[in-house]
């Protein structure tokens, strides 16, 4: 058994930064690197382009950067962990094959994670009871059944650990949780079985500080900012982790950003809910029992953590065709900035009035006033201009269609003082609703493949 380990976050979202995978192989050395591509929505997007080309579905990002990087993990020997397969991790690992025929790399062992895509089983669940219901507000899936478009599991960290036993450099998942990337080489490394559950908890709580990325080190930092050296350079985040689950944060030396205890926190709070209950396929972590002490610089540990045994349920994620949108922007300038727009905002909604238009959500934002801040804004001095955003949402594509005509009109028939009408009359685009759901864990079966190449 190894006495650490060091894991490095390479990506915080599909999106993240494309230097800082690299820079975390070749900056120090690491032994595996988990990188996190999806989002909620990121599911419904790539299940579009898998049905428009059935070779596409997965984060196409990694091509090229396994082009780049390949080389340096096959002889550093690091083992890279990641979701971005999406709703195709076989056409992600062939694609990666391929990029080593292209380096000359023989002898690549890819490892692929299958089976939470169950969009094409939901009515075979529903034959036996499991009814995928809105675990959040009750209501029947049957409600927007027809326009389900996308269907997918959360496993945990344990199908990737067998993909890691079976030798695999590179592992590629579907809609893995974000945690299970970083807990699952850590169960691999030190043993630990499926009832650890503190040590469990522990690496969740590491793979919760490394999953957004650069926001546990100085990115998006909140306390002080302007503190952070050489943003332009940050350095993404490091666990070293220990068989005890405790770990230390930290990242390359030379690089930008921090990592301290208060940056620690900042990401230890995104998005937990009940910190007490922080729950995963792999355990329940209480998060008010995390440690942390500033060791040195750059150096966070992380200690203390406490679990709770795993539910029966597999956490659903599915998203949904909800109708159209279509947003459309004015400009207007000084004197009277503000109330031009606000009156540009008046006229347009008489006018979609009259038309009888059906929309089941009108917005607007005044941009350099409330965009931000929203009901709770207040003018508090002479603003230079305004930019008015409107947008608008209804299941009837005409009415989108209709408001999209009504935006130019009011450079010529509404308040003076208006510009920033560029680029045409805007379009409509589909809206994509989530839809969080449970099934028990006994109803839906990892699959894991390793192949070498």
């Amino acid at each position: 058994m190894k006495q650490s380990i060091r894991i490095a976050s390479g990506q915080g979202f599909w999106g993240d930064l494309q230097t800082a995978p690299v820079d975390q192989v070749r900056n120090g050395p690491v032994d595996y690197m988990m990188m996190d591509y999806l989002a909620e929505v990121t599911m419904s997007i790539l299940q579009k382009q898998k049905m428009k080309d059935p070779n596409l579905g997965y984060a196409k990002d990694l091509v090229p950067l396994f082009e780049e990087i390949l080389p340096d993990i096959v002889k550093k020997k690091i083992t890279v962990i990641t979701n971005g397969g999406g709703v195709n991790p076989i056409a992600c690992r062939n694609a990666i094959f391929a990029v080593a025929d292209k380096l000359r790399i023989k002898n690549l062992k890819v490892g692929v994670v299958l089976g939470d895509d169950i969009l094409g089983q939901i009515d075979a669940l529903a034959a036996q009871g499991i009814k995928l219901d809105n675990m959040e507000t009750g209501e029947r899936l049957e409600s927007v059944r027809s326009n389900v478009i996308s269907a997918n599991v959360y496993f945990g960290a344990f199908p990737i650990v067998e993909a890691l036993r079976q030798g695999a450099q590179i592992v590629i998942t579907g809609r893995t949780t974000d945690t299970g990337l970083t807990l699952a080489p850590m169960i691999y490394e030190f043993g630990w079985s499926d009832s650890d559950w503190d040590k469990l908890a522990a690496g969740t709580v590491a793979g919760h500080i490394l999953e957004c990325g650069g926001q546990t080190s100085g990115g998006n930092f909140s306390a002080d900012w302007k503190s952070v050296p050489d943003l332009a350079h940050i350095g993404f985040p490091i666990a070293e982790a220990g068989p005890d689950g405790t770990v230390v944060i930290t990242k390359h030396d030379r690089t930008g950003g921090l990592v301290s205890s208060a940056s620690v926190k900042e990401q230890l709070v995104y998005e937990i809910g009940d910190p007490k209950n922080y729950i995963t396929p792999d355990c329940i972590a209480d998060f008010t029992t995390i440690q942390l002490k500033d060791t040195s610089l750059d150096r966070v540990e992380v200690s203390g953590v406490k679990g709770k045994p795993s539910t029966g349920f597999y956490k659903v994620s599915m998203s949904y065709f909800d109708g159209y949108t279509a947003f459309g922007t004015l400009t207007y300038a000084w004197p009277d900035a503000l109330e031009k727009a606000s009156k540009a905002d008046q006229i347009l909604r008489i006018r979609l009035c009259d038309l009888r238009l059906n929309f089941d959500e009108i917005r607007t934002e005044f941009l350099g006033y409330d965009s931000c801040f929203g009901p709770l804004s207040k003018n508090t001095g002479t603003l230079n201009e305004v930019v008015m955003r409107v947008g608008v949402r209804s299941r009837d594509k005409e009415a989108v269609n209709r408001f999209s005509k009504e935006i130019a009109p009011l450079i010529l028939t509404g308040p003076p003082s208006v510009t920033g009408f560029a680029g045409g009359r805007p379009k409509p685009s589909e809206v994509i609703a989530y839809w969080p759901a449970l099934i028990p864990k006994t109803a839906v079966t990892p699959k894991v493949i390793v192949e070498q190449h």
